[in-house]
């Protein structure tokens, strides 16, 4: 295991003990990417026509949810308050910092930036993690066509949308429309690569990853 894959699996499994350089996590084969699942839900916040920010849930798989919640103190088993969860949640966040959230934006075709998450909670839930958590936009923007994409550029971690109510738009002016798409399928050739990428981890400035992106696009006339 490559010391760059080590790195990154200690900083964004938001566990210590979660996939830690020295074993794969269980049930995942040691040569497969990705290696967490995790499902969206997103609310793009608007002030009429200014975007102002980003809503996430993101609910991860139970194996990761249940190696995140080791160590964790709780008073009755099998549940978890957001009080007891609150330390785990500044982990998650903090972690996520130095990946950007996995959330790009940009208005009008340029690239806007995000200030760090705000409102940020773990609910636990059907043996799942979900955090929730807020990306303000660092200004808010006017802009006719506003795009969202949130993917991982490593393939570290799989994000797809919720099949129900994936995206909602929070206060937007009645006249703008929403537009998903969901990402792009790979071919035999991409899913070779996907199962070196243990071995072979994509490099910073790779665009690889980007092509599995879930795009959420809201155009305002």
């Amino acid at each position: 295991m490559s010391d760059a894959f080590a790195r990154y699996a200690r900083t964004i499994a938001a566990s210590l003990s979660l996939c830690l350089p020295f074993f794969v996590c269980p049930s995942v084969p040691a040569n497969a990417h990705p290696h967490v699942w995790t499902t969206i839900r997103s609310e793009v916040v608007y002030a009429d026509r200014t975007m102002t920010g980003v809503r996430h849930a993101w609910t991860f798989d139970d194996m990761f949810s249940a190696y995140a919640l080791q160590g964790i103190h709780h008073a009755k088993k099998g549940e978890y308050t957001r009080e007891e969860l609150s330390s785990l949640a500044k982990l998650n966040v903090t972690s996520l910092k130095e990946y950007k959230y996995f959330t790009y934006a940009k208005a009008d075709g340029k690239k806007i930036e995000f200030s760090d998450p705000t409102d940020y909670w773990l609910e636990y839930k059907d043996s799942a993690l979900t955090l929730h958590f807020t990306l303000p936009l660092k200004s808010p923007v006017s802009a006719r066509t506003m795009l969202i994409e949130v993917y991982d550029p490593t393939i570290f971690i799989d994000f797809a949308l919720a099949k129900d109510t994936p995206v909602t738009l929070g206060g937007a002016a009645p006249n703008c429309n929403l537009r998903i798409d969901l990402p792009h399928q790979p071919t035999p050739a991409e899913q070779a690569r996907m199962s070196q990428l243990d071995e072979n981890p994509l490099n910073p400035f790779d665009t690889f990853g980007q092509m599995f992106a879930n795009k959420i696009e809201v155009k305002c006339p």
